[in-house]
């Protein structure tokens, strides 16, 4: 008899927390957590492109010392933030690793402004291939970051949204950290690739096909 109460109060338990919106967090939670997680990977990629980037610029224009530097020193900024899946609940934390990977940005949009004045640079083959990685992996940060603002705005809609909210409270779901409009600015200023030829001055310059992003690896 008293197995059967129990049995009893644990079903009457589990279709209360259905009803209140605890299973849609919980999915809601996993679908971020997976987003970031891509997010991470992605930019991490980027990262990892960028010392074998700097020494290929450097042995065709070492005199470009600052510049070299300068993505050399944001790189390291990066890498000192530990992008744990906790930091997306940290809004303080979650705002210095954006500020750390949009300076990197920076400094590898000014690296390959430089490169223009480089013509035997820009034909060297290693060096193409690193721009045609760094372009791919830019995309694949706009795809995993899209998808990250997605699943993000869901799971704050669900945190907000009565009777979820009564539930998130008791079991200690708050809103997560999302990018602001300064941070998605990253993404029309992400370093571009030119494949082709500068043109003669007073020339228009060809037009580039733009290459659709691709999607994140699994």
């Amino acid at each position: 008899m008293k197995r059967l109460l129990v049995t009893a109060l644990l079903l009457v338990a589990t279709l209360g927390l259905g009803g209140c919106g605890y299973n849609t967090l919980q999915s809601s939670d996993e679908q971020v957590k997976a987003s970031w997680s891509e997010v991470i990977n992605q930019y991490q990629r980027r990262a990892d492109l960028v010392p074998n980037l700097v020494n290929t610029v450097k042995g065709f224009a070492q005199q470009e010392k600052d510049v070299l530097l300068g993505v050399t020193n944001a790189r390291a900024r990066v890498g000192a933030i530990q992008a744990t899946p906790e930091l997306i609940n940290d809004p303080g934390a979650f705002q210095k690793f954006q500020a750390a990977q949009g300076e990197l940005s920076s400094a590898l949009s000014r690296l390959l402004v430089v490169t223009e004045n480089y013509p035997q640079l820009k034909s060297d083959q290693n060096f193409r291939e690193l721009q045609a990685q760094l372009e791919g992996t830019e995309n694949r940060i706009a795809v995993a970051r899209n998808r990250y603002i997605k699943a993000v705005q869901e799971f704050n809609v669900t945190v907000r949204s009565f009777p979820n909210n009564l539930t998130a409270m008791v079991f200690g779901y708050k809103p997560k950290a999302q990018f602001t409009v300064d941070n998605e600015k990253e993404i029309s200023n992400a370093p571009k690739v030119d494949f082709g030829n500068s043109p003669p001055p007073g020339t228009a310059k060809p037009s580039v096909p733009s290459i659709p992003p691709a999607e994140p690896s699994k």
